[in-house]
Order: C-alpha cells, then structure tokens, then sequence
C-alpha cells in the first residue's frame, strides 16, 4: 500500500529539526563572518586606494575581463558575482573624490549584496559605454611581471579591441603597476584580515612541531605535512603550498623534505609553509630541535646561532625604510649586515619593481670556528624569523614529554624587548589549546 505524501514531509521534518544536534549551528555562519570581513575590505579598497592609485598613474579606466571558468586573479577582490557570458568590472575616474564602478554581465547574491557597485548591468555595448566617458587611458590586465595582474586572455583582449574600435583600442595600456598599488596599499581591515590568517598559520605550524603530531623515531616527515593538511580541511582554508615542506636540516643544508623520512633525536626540523584565508596567504617558517636521550637543553651551538640570528634581525630592522624599491632596500641591509660584522648568504632577490618596501627575514646562522660569522638572508615574507629558543624553565614540559623540544605559543614574547631582561609579561600559555606542546 502506497505511503501518503505528508508522511514522507513528516518524516523530513523530523529530519530537518534534529540537524542541529547533527552539525555546526546555522546561526554560527563563519562563511557569513569571512565575507563580511571581504566585503569591508574591498568597500574600504575601492573608497580609499583605487583613486589615488589610478590617478598617480594617469589611469582614466580600468577594465577587468573574465568569462565563466576563466576567473581573472583579482576575481575575489574585486566582488566575484556569476558571469553568464563575458563580463567586465570597470572603474572610471570622472572626478570627485572617488571613481565610478559598474559591473556588466555579473550577478548573483554577494556581488548585489556586497554595495561595491553603483551599477550592476546585465547587457551593454562595452564600445557605447566606453565611448560615452571618453577615457584617455583604459587599463586591462596584461603583465609580463605580475601574476595577478595577467589574467586578460588572448581571446578577451581579442573581443575588448573589437567592442572598442581602433580609436579607444589604441588607448589600452598595461594594469601591471595599478594592481600593483590596489593590492599592496594596505586598509586597516586588511591587517585584521591578515592577522587572522596568521594566527592560524603560526598556531598549526607550532603544533605540527610538537609531541602533539611527533613522536621521534616513528613519525615521518611526509605524517607531519599531511597533518597539516588536513588541519586545513578542518579549518576551511587553503594554502598556496602545493605541500608544506617539513625539512630535516643540518650543517650540509637540507636532508630531506616532506618524505619518509623519519624525525630522529638530535634533528633539527623546520617547516616552511603557510595558509590562504579570505585572499590572504601566509608564509611562516617555525624550527625545532629534537632532543637526544639525557638531554634536558638545547645543544649550546644552537642557541648561538639563533642569538646571533636575533642580532642580526636587530639590523634588519633598524634599517627597513618605506620609500625605497625593493631591491634597493635589500642591498642597503647588505651593507648595514656588513658593516656589522657578518657576511651575507643571498637566497633569493626581489624584482626590480616598485615595490616601497621589502620584508627580511628567514633568518637562520651557522657559526665555523675560525670563519666569518655567516647569516643567511632571504626576502621571502615571513610572520617570524630564525627561531629556537629553549623555553622558561616553569614552561618545560616535564621529563616525559621532553623528546621533542620546541617553540611553543609565548616563544615570540622573547623576541620583545623583555627577552633582553630574561622575562616577558603576561599570563602562561594556554596549556588547555596545547596538550602535546605542555604537560
């Protein structure tokens, strides 16, 4: 005999009411919390950078191109929306203290939602609107140098010189130094934004390097990075690491990275890695020596090199300066790294662009008897820089849990002034959030 309709609604509506005993509350919306944040931050981008950046570059217009599954890199940072066909964002500089932005050919509920556009236009000539403000420049992103100012298709640009006519297509130049400035002139909610994908980056990576995730001579270098991945899966993040690299290191250089090889007492371990969260990715490096049996302390070559890395931080910061390009500011602290008696390593090098500043850090040493002082410099942006200390002795873990000895959650308060003095404010650390890490 059939089963009536309204018993399978009933049913469902059983099922529906005991969800929330089932799964995450609907009313705790972190999804809607992140894109609050973005929307904020891009309200605040637009209002405050983009016309003072495209009028110090003489950028009348600005076109962004994209088409369904061909999503141009600034697609989340300009507002996302669905592009049924080929669609444009595209900003006008007509006067007044900020510029006009239309959508054309977008939709959906957060980019209506987002308040970023004063229009958002189904279908029009792209030539008819361009012609009607006249603009003597019109950016598109073209870039031979920057990623993310590269996304226009050989195919767009085909179909945006075509809705242009010769005249205004003549016009077209390179975005490459507009999104250059859109993107690293930096609003106060970006910093909150970026804290956060920080915090989870530098909390994960110090978990990853405790007895929490490592147990010496069991645990593998790869067992470590697919934690880490899948703290990610957990946390609804990304990465652009294709793979955390969780190094083995020693006076030679690198022994092995994210295989299987197996963490053994007296390693020196190191993590390289980091997380995207809300458009902003993180590059962290954490390191951790595996004690030895019998051994209560880090071995004392090692705390020399990280006091050595510490002093030439001090360098580094004394003589970062905004203002300069980025390969100017690097050779200015291979100077001042001289000067104070150390011999510089180059990592890697910044492009010659025009960028105002460069961050410094990755800092690592190695002390050779009867050698220079050599300190390895690298311009990758980093949250911290060389670190191994051994903690205060009340934050020791205890006899059983002293196999791997690493940097645990209050380890950066030692690189506040107060390390100088051999104290730092402040409560213990949250020993409840770190259960492998402390007793």
């Amino acid at each position: 005999m059939p089963v009536p309709r309204f018993r399978y609604l009933a049913a469902l509506g059983l099922l529906i009411a005991a969800l929330p005993s089932l799964s995450a509350r609907a009313d705790a919306q972190e999804a809607r919390r992140r894109w609050e944040l973005m929307r904020q931050i891009r309200l605040d981008k637009f209002d405050l950078v983009l016309p003072g950046a495209m009028r110090e570059l003489g950028i009348d217009m600005w076109i962004t191109a994209m088409r369904e599954d061909h999503y141009d890199p600034l697609y989340e940072d300009l507002g996302r929306g669905y592009p049924s066909r080929v669609a444009y964002y595209v900003f006008t500089d007509r006067g007044g203290a900020r510029v006009e932005r239309v959508a054309i050919g977008l939709h959906g509920y957060l980019l209506s939602q987002s308040g970023a556009y004063d229009q958002l236009l189904s279908d029009v000539d792209l030539g008819a609107f361009v012609r009607e403000r006249d603009p003597k420049r019109i950016a598109v992103n073209m870039s031979a140098g920057i990623g993310a100012a590269d996304g226009l298709s050989h195919s767009l640009h085909g179909q945006i010189v075509d809705a242009l006519g010769p005249t205004y297509a003549a016009r077209l130049v390179s975005a490459e130094r507009l999104v250059a400035l859109f993107r690293s002139r930096r609003v106060a909610s970006e910093l909150v934004a970026f804290g956060e994908a920080a915090r989870h980056s530098i909390e994960l990576a110090e978990r990853a390097l405790s007895n929490e995730v490592i147990t010496p001579g069991k645990t593998a270098l790869e067992d470590v990075a697919w934690w880490l991945q899948d703290r990610l899966l957990e946390r609804g993040l990304s990465s652009v690491f294709d793979m955390p690299s969780v190094y083995v290191t020693g006076p030679t250089g690198i022994e092995a990275t994210s295989n299987d090889r197996i963490v053994q007492p007296g390693d020196i371990l190191m993590i390289d890695w980091g997380v995207r969260l809300m458009n902003f990715s993180t590059d962290v490096k954490r390191v951790a020596y595996v004690l030895k049996p019998g051994e209560r302390e880090v071995p004392e070559s090692i705390r020399q090199a990280y006091d050595t890395a510490l002093a030439v931080q001090r360098v580094l910061r004394a003589h970062i300066r905004p203002g300069r390009r980025a390969d100017e500011t690097l050779e200015e602290l291979y100077r001042q790294v001289k000067a104070a008696g150390y011999e510089p390593i180059e990592f890697n090098r910044p492009n010659a662009g025009p960028s105002v500043a460069v961050t410094i850090s990755n800092l690592s040493a190695r002390i050779l008897p009867k050698r220079p002082r050599i300190v390895s410099l690298s311009s990758a942006t980093s949250t911290r820089g060389f670190l191994m200390r051994a903690p205060p002795a009340y934050a020791r873990p205890p006899a059983s849990q002293r196999a791997l000895a690493c940097r645990g959650p209050h380890w950066s308060r030692w690189q506040s002034p107060h390390r100088e003095r051999g104290r730092w404010p402040g409560s213990r650390p949250d020993r409840a959030r770190y259960p492998g890490v402390w007793s």
